[in-house]
C-alpha cells in the first residue's frame, strides 16, 4: 500500500475518533445555541407595527399586486418573511426597492409612518395620481423617476432634512416647483427634468449648499438663472425650458453645462455694476467639489453617523465572525456524526447561518432612534401668510411699497373681449356672482374661455396694482381641480379676469336644478367629487406659501366637466375683497348657508373656515339638499342644523340620502361619508380637521372598493350600468 495512502487513512481514523469523542457533547451545546439564536432571529425579525401597516397601504393601494411576492394587505412580518424589495435593521423598515416590477395604482396614503426608511425608489412602475402629500420624513434617497405621478411637489419634501437624493424626472409633474428648499442642505442630486413644471426656479435653491448634480430639462420653466450661482454644480442641464435674461458668469465654469433651447440672450452677461458687494455663499473656486460616487443613493448616508457607529459594527462582525467559525465547527461534527444515518441536515444549518448572519444588529438603538424620528416629525403646515407676506414688503423710510410679481396670465383688451362675447350680451351670460357676471367667450382662433367681468361697486379697488398683483397671485396656482385663470384686462377703468372654460356646468345646478334627471350624479361620482375639492383646497391650504383661504367655497364654485371631474373657482379673489365689513354685506348673502358660525358671528374667517363650508357641501352631495331651504319645513330648513345630529343613526342616515340616488350606494361608504362630515362641521374651528386629513380619509373610502364587482344582491354593495360610462362598481 502506498505510504501517501496510509497517512491519509490514519488522518482519517485519528479525526473520526476525536469527532465520536466530542460528538455527543457538541451536539447538546449546538442545539442549545441554535435554539438561542434562533429566539434571537424571532424577536429580531417582528416588524414594527407601524411599518407593517404602512405597507400593507402600499400594497393595497398598488393594487395588490403579485409582483411583490410576499406581500400582505393584512398582517405579516415584512422583516421576517422577506417580502420583495424589503430591507430592514432588526424591527425597522430602512428600504424599499421596487423598481421596474411594472406597477400600477397610487403610492398610499401612510407613507409618513415608515419614519425608519431611508431609501425608497419605486421608478420605472405605472403608479399615477400625485405624490402624497405627506411622505417618509427620514429619507436620504427618493427616486419616483419614470412614473405617470401628476400635481406638483409636495410641501412635505421641505422637512426631510436627510436628503441627498431626489429623482422624480419622467413624470407628468406640472405647476411651479415650489420654495420648498430651505432645509436641505445635505441634497446632492436632484433631476427633475422630462416634467411639466412651469414658473421660475424657487429662491430657496440657494439654501442647496451641497448639490453637485441638477437636472431640469425638458420642462416649462422661465426665468433666469441667477440663483443657482452659488452653488456648487459640477452638473447642471436646464435645455429646452422657457429661460431668458443672460447666462451668469458663475455657471460657465461648470464641467457639465447644457442649456440649449431656451431664449437665452446672446453674448455674455453684462459686468456687475460697481462697488457691488459678491453675492453671498462662497465663490465657486472655493467650493469642494463632490467625489463620483456622492451622487448616488448608495452614499447618501451622513458623515457624522459613521463614528458613532463604529464601535458597535465592529462588535457586531466579531460575534459574527465568532458565530461562523462555531458553526462550521459544528457543521463537521454532524458530518461525521451523521454518518452512520446518512442523514443530510447541512442544508438548514447552512441556510440558518447566512440568515442568522444578516440579520443579527443591535435592536436597542434602533428602537431608540426610531423614539427620535418620531418626535422629529414636524407640523408640515407651510409659515403663517403674515410672516410671507411681510418678507414682501419693501421700502424707504418705512414705506410699505409691495415687490412686484411677474404676471404669467395673458393680457387681453377691452375691445378683443368685447367682441368674443358679443358686447357681453345676455345671450353669452353664464353666472353671476358677488364680484360680477360671468361670460362665454368665444374668440376668432376657435378657444372658448369663461370672463369674469368685475363689477367695481362690489369692492373697492384702489390702485391697478393691487389688482395686478392679486392677479400675478391668482395665475400661479396650478393644479387638476383648480380652474385656471388664463388672462386678465386693466384698461379704461375695467377690470375682468378670463379663466379656462369647464363644459358642464357648477356641481349647485346638477344637485338641484337638474329636474329632468339627465345628469344625475351616482353615488361614486359624489365620492370623487368630494375627493378632488377637497385636494383643491388642501393645496390652497396647505401648500400654497402664503397659504390661500378660498373664503366663499360653495357648490356653486365647484364647475364639472365632461368627465365629471371637479375645478374650484374664484381662488384667490378674496384678494380682491380686504374690507371685512364689504365682504359680509356682498359675499354673505351668496354664501349663507355655507358659513361657518366664527365667520357669521365675528367675521373672522380661516382656512378652518373654509373646512367647515366643505363639509357643508358634502352634506349638499349626500343629501341632495340645498344649504338653506325655506320651502321646507322650519326644523329642516337648515341643512347642518337639521343633517348633523342624524349623522352618527344608520337608520336616520338611509332617510337622509338623494332620493335622486334610487338606493344605489353602498350602506358601508356612506357610514364613512357621514363621519367625515361631522369631523368639518364642528362648530368648533379647532377641532376640524385639516384638508390633508380630509384627503387621506376620503382615499381611504375610495381605496377600500372591491377590485371584484359585486351582484346587486350583495349588501355591501353593487354595480349598475350608467348611459354615459361602463359598469361601474360602487363599493366602498
Amino acid at each position: 500500500m502506498p505510504q501517501g495512502t496510509i497517512s491519509a487513512m490514519v488522518v482519517k481514523r485519528v479525526a473520526h475518533c476525536f469527532f465520536s469523542s466530542l460528538c455527543s457533547s457538541l451536539l447538546s451545546e449546538l442545539v442549545l445555541l441554535a435554539s438561542t439564536f434562533s429566539l434571537l432571529l424571532i424577536v429580531q425579525c417582528t416588524t414594527d407595527a407601524s411599518d407593517v401597516q404602512g405597507l400593507q397601504v402600499m400594497y393595497t393601494s398598488l393594487g395588490s399586486p403579485s409582483q411583490l411576492t410576499n406581500w400582505k394587505s393584512n398582517g405579516g412580518d415584512p422583516c421576517g418573511e422577506s417580502w420583495k424589495g424589503v430591507s430592514c435593521d432588526g424591527s425597522a423598515v430602512v428600504s424599499i426597492q421596487i423598481s421596474g416590477l411594472g406597477l400600477s395604482g397610487t403610492m398610499g396614503y401612510l407613507l409618513s409612518d415608515l419614519v425608519s426608511l431611508r431609501t425608497l425608489d419605486m421608478s420605472n412602475n405605472n403608479i399615477h395620481d400625485s405624490i402624497p402629500y405627506q411622505l417618509p420624513p427620514n429619507l436620504t434617497s427618493l427616486n419616483l423617476a419614470k412614473n405617470n405621478l401628476s400635481g406638483n411637489l409636495p410641501y412635505s419634501l421641505s422637512t426631510m432634512i436627510s436628503i441627498s437624493y431626489l429623482n422624480l424626472s419622467g413624470n407628468s409633474l406640472s405647476q411651479s416647483i415650489g420654495d420648498i428648499f430651505t432645509n436641505l442642505a445635505r441634497l446632492s442630486t436632484m433631476d427633475l427634468s422630462f416634467n411639466n413644471l412651469s414658473g421660475n426656479l424657487p429662491g430657496s435653491f440657494v439654501s442647496l449648499t451641497n448639490l453637485s448634480t441638477l437636472f431640469v430639462h425638458n420642462n416649462q420653466l422661465t426665468g433666469s438663472l441667477n440663483v443657482l450661482t452659488t452653488l456648487p454644480l459640477t452638473t447642471l442641464n436646464v435645455a429646452n425650458n422657457n429661460f431668458s435674461g443672460w447666462i451668469p458668469r458663475e455657471l460657465s465654469s461648470i464641467p457639465n453645462f447644457i442649456y440649449a433651447g431656451n431664449s437665452f440672450d446672446n453674448g455674455p452677461a453684462p459686468p456687475p455694476p460697481l462697488f457691488t458687494p459678491s453675492p453671498p455663499g462662497k465663490s465657486r473656486s472655493n467650493h469642494s467639489r463632490s467625489g463620483p460616487g456622492e451622487h448616488t443613493p448608495s452614499s447618501s448616508s451622513g458623515q457624522s453617523s459613521q463614528s458613532d457607529k463604529t464601535l458597535t459594527t465592529g462588535a457586531i462582525v466579531g460575534i459574527a465572525l465568532g458565530f461562523v467559525f462555531l458553526v462550521v465547527v459544528a457543521l463537521l461534527a454532524i458530518v461525521f456524526c451523521a454518518r452512520r444515518n446518512k442523514r443530510k441536515d447541512t442544508g438548514s444549518i447552512a441556510s440558518r447561518r447566512n440568515h442568522t448572519g444578516s440579520t443579527i444588529n443591535t435592536s436597542i438603538d434602533v428602537q431608540e432612534q426610531r423614539v427620535k424620528n418620531m418626535a422629529a416629525v414636524t407640523d408640515l403646515k407651510p409659515p403663517p401668510a403674515e410672516k410671507l407676506l411681510g418678507d414682501r414688503l419693501q421700502g424707504n423710510s418705512g414705506s410699505g411699497k409691495r415687490i412686484k410679481s411677474p404676471i404669467t396670465a395673458t393680457s387681453y383688451t377691452v375691445a378683443s373681449l368685447q367682441t368674443a362675447t358679443n358686447s357681453f350680451s345676455q345671450e353669452f351670460l353664464i353666472g353671476e356672482g358677488s364680484l360680477g357676471r360671468v361670460y362665454k367667450a368665444e374668440f376668432l382662433n376657435g378657444k372658448i374661455m369663461a370672463v369674469k367681468k368685475i363689477d367695481n361697486a362690489a369692492l373697492s379697488l384702489q390702485e391697478e396694482d393691487n389688482f395686478l398683483e392679486a392677479v400675478s397671485n391668482m395665475s400661479r396656482l396650478r393644479h387638476p381641480n383648480i380652474v385656471s385663470l388664463m388672462g386678465y384686462c386693466a384698461e379704461h377703468g375695467q377690470r375682468l379676469l378670463v379663466y379656462e372654460y369647464v363644459t358642464n356646468g357648477s356641481l349647485h345646478d346638477v344637485l338641484h336644478f337638474a329636474e329632468d334627471g339627465s345628469m344625475t350624479l351616482p353615488w361614486n361620482a359624489r365620492v370623487r367629487i368630494a375627493l378632488g375639492t377637497a385636494r383643491a383646497l388642501e393645496y390652497l391650504h396647505e401648500v400654497c406659501l402664503p397659504s390661500v383661504v378660498h373664503r366663499n367655497f360653495k357648490s356653486a364654485n365647484i364647475l364639472l366637466d365632461e368627465e365629471l371631474n371637479p375645478h374650484l373657482s374664484d381662488c384667490g379673489l378674496a384678494a380682491l375683497t380686504p374690507n371685512t365689513e364689504r365682504q359680509v354685506s356682498t359675499q354673505m348673502v351668496g354664501s349663507f348657508g355655507y358659513s361657518a358660525p366664527e365667520f357669521a358671528l365675528s367675521g373672522v374667517y380661516t382656512v378652518k373656515s373654509d373646512v367647515y363650508s366643505f363639509g357643508v357641501v358634502m352634506l349638499e352631495l349626500l343629501t341632495g339638499r340645498k344649504p338653506l331651504d325655506s320651502s321646507r319645513p322650519r326644523s329642516e330648513q337648515s341643512l347642518v342644523r337639521w343633517a348633523t345630529p342624524q349623522l352618527h343613526d344608520i337608520d336616520a342616515l338611509a332617510k337622509m340620502v338623494d332620493p335622486a340616488l334610487n338606493g344605489m350606494y353602498p350602506a358601508k361608504s356612506l357610514s364613512r361619508f357621514a363621519d367625515i362630515i361631522a369631523l368639518c362641521v364642528q362648530p368648533e374651528p379647532e377641532f376640524r380637521p385639516p384638508m390633508s386629513e380630509v384627503v387621506q380619509a376620503l382615499v381611504r373610502l375610495v381605496q377600500r372598493a372591491s377590485v371584484v364587482k359585486r351582484r346587486s344582491s350583495d349588501e355591501s354593495g353593487f354595480s349598475f350600468r350608467t348611459p354615459e360610462h361602463e359598469a361601474i362598481d360602487v363599493s366602498f
